[in-house]
């Protein structure tokens, strides 16, 4: 009987957070980039169990091509790969793209995860995994997603600096800064709060949807990152300083 129970508010949460993801799961698109035969059939199977539609590709090199061809609503990319590894398609796939990614590997390192995250993945799932816990992470980018695209046509002008919600970017002069999901969540959160220090624990929470590691040095690399593409198309009215010991803070320029 508690079994039972169990899996019926299981199957349920997880028809929640697919409802919320704004689509049913038919009109989801996965792509499952994998070189181990067993496992894409395996997730093929389970995944178009569930209704969702899954393209398989088992190198880099095409995983990457098709990922850059069409839209997919999440990506299932293994580190491990012949020829251009997922790392390596991680970044490219980045360079113009923010659909959700959720690395595979069975490499433990933490240097592994720390590289993945800092590349723009959205999630880590250690092999072997069972499919549950896959749907499991699944659901929750999609909810978060969700969430997300709920604001997408809100478009807010700073001073110089337009932030796009629908494009995931921030514009200045016509030229837009080619930011990533995760430095447009970012950079917003920080301009949104202009003034006060956002401390790295609150940051890691509610930017990379993730707990605090001392040693992770995601979060300066993000931070990194938006310094140098705000400041390539010449936007200079905002800085996004440190705070020493404590975190970030978005300050405006008064003169």
């Amino acid at each position: 009987m508690f079994k039972s129970l169990k899996i019926w508010h299981y199957r349920n949460w997880l028809l929640f957070a697919f409802d919320c993801y704004g689509c049913d799961t038919m009109t989801a698109h996965i792509l499952a980039i994998e070189d181990d035969p067993v496992l894409s059939v395996h997730l093929h199977e389970h995944l178009s169990s569930r209704g969702f539609q899954v393209t398989l590709h088992g190198d880099g090199q095409t995983g990457l091509a098709q990922g850059l061809a069409e839209p997919f609503d999440l990506v299932l990319l293994d580190i491990l790969l012949p020829g251009l590894d997922g790392l390596e398609v991680l970044e490219q796939l980045r360079n113009h793209s923010s659909v959700p990614v959720i690395l595979m590997s069975a490499l433990g390192a933490e240097q592994d995860r720390i590289a993945g995250f800092t590349q723009g993945a959205d999630d880590y799932l250690p092999k072997p995994f069972t499919m549950a816990e896959l749907e499991v992470r699944i659901a929750a980018i999609m909810r978060r997603v969700a969430y997300e695209r709920g604001y997408r046509q809100v478009t807010r002008i700073v001073p110089t600096l337009e932030l796009s919600q629908q494009h995931n970017d921030a514009r200045h002069n016509g030229k837009w800064a080619q930011l990533t999901a995760t430095e447009f969540r970012l950079l917003e959160l920080l301009i949104d709060n202009t003034g006060e220090v956002q401390s790295k624990a609150f940051l890691y929470q509610h930017v990379l949807h993730r707990a605090y590691s001392q040693h992770d040095r995601s979060l300066d690399m993000h931070i990194s990152h938006v310094r140098r593409k705000l400041s390539a198309i010449g936007y200079s009215r905002g800085k996004l300083q440190t705070a020493w010991g404590k975190g970030y803070v978005f300050e405006l320029d008064q003169n």
